[in-house]
């Protein structure tokens, strides 16, 4: 398997952390971060000078620019895309327009360029409320919101260019991934900086229960479906074990040290019929096919977690609701 990858997503949350975990294996990396008038690289800021990395500026939906910057790779990680939930009720356009357009662009690009493997990046969410738990792989697809229709649309696109033009891909669908540097899109960031900033946690729904697996076991997943995994086949990357949202509300005050008091807002409540309300991985596909295992438990992750955003609270504006 070849050291040379091309990271898309790269300047966001696990996008960073996967780029900084290929670099410390001594890949080298070509980070596409999305393009912005300010040339910022997100969480890579502070990677500028390192050693093997070279960052892109582009958009994924631009086809043209997408091929071109792939030529070369061996492998490609695809993790860009749009990830609010709420935000897909309303802007539901730009999320196929990116997640499945830009999951088109990079599928091409990487068959016509002859990498010998592209990483896709799905999500647990294309599973809807479980039919049954634990979720593996063979459960059936459904789409409750307008951003799990995007990604099990980019699913399929991947699915199909395998079978139909020998495209050698592989699909890993993370649980609930968190740790240092997510946004308060995410439960656990908005627990935190509410409890740390205010006193208070609005949250909507406490009823979901969520499998939550530590960042830095993630990014390993996903390089280990990149050296190991078999085309065509997807990977769920979960720790198994499910914890309700205000159980892990509790937990991170307990670890906090606040007495935060838990309010119901109904702004953040997703519609009945949309919201996922049990999300719990069978993980036995990845660890037995990729040798792959989570190593970080639930609260040691967390500690790790509030450790970070204790020191770097003034970037989250604990009182704005972010969609």
């Amino acid at each position: 398997m070849g050291k040379n990858a091309l990271v898309t997503g790269a300047g966001g949350f696990i996008g960073s952390h996967l780029v900084e975990g290929l670099l410390a294996r001594g890949w080298e990396v070509n980070a596409l971060v999305h393009y912005n008038s300010r040339s910022g690289w997100g969480w890579l800021e502070s990677s500028r000078a390192r050693p093997g990395l070279r960052v892109t500026a582009l958009d994924v939906t631009d086809p043209f620019q997408v091929r071109q910057t792939v030529q070369g790779c061996d492998v490609v990680f695809h993790l860009a895309a749009l990830i609010g939930i709420p935000y897909s009720y309303s802007a539901y356009s730009s999320y196929f327009a990116t997640n499945l357009n830009g999951t088109l662009n990079v599928a091409r690009a990487a068959l016509d360029a002859g990498a010998r493997c592209m990483v896709h990046t799905s999500t647990s969410e294309v599973y809807g409320t479980a039919r049954y738990i634990p979720i593996d792989e063979d459960h059936p697809l459904q789409a409750q919101s307008p951003y799990a229709a995007s990604k099990i649309a980019a699913d399929k696109l991947v699915e199909s260019f395998v079978a139909s033009f020998g495209l050698t891909a592989v699909t890993v669908r993370p649980f609930n991934t968190y740790g240092p540097r997510q946004s308060t899109r995410a439960v656990i960031p908005t627990i935190i900086t509410q409890a740390l900033g205010q006193g208070e946690i609005f949250l909507g729904s406490l009823r979901p229960v969520r499998d939550l697996t530590f960042v830095e076991d993630t990014v390993a997943g996903m390089i280990a479906a990149a050296e190991s995994g078999v085309p065509g086949q997807v990977y769920n990357l979960g720790v198994g074990q499910g914890i309700s949202i205000g159980a892990l509300a509790e937990l991170l005050c307990d670890i906090l040290g606040v007495p935060a008091v838990i309010r119901a807002d109904e702004a953040r409540v997703r519609p009945e019929a949309s919201e996922a309300w049990q999300l719990v991985s069978d993980n036995r596909r990845a660890r037995e096919g990729l040798c792959w295992m989570p190593r970080v438990g639930l609260r040691e992750g967390l500690v790790a977690t509030v450790d970070w955003f204790r020191h770097h609270l003034h970037l989250y504006p604990a009182r704005e609701y972010s969609v």
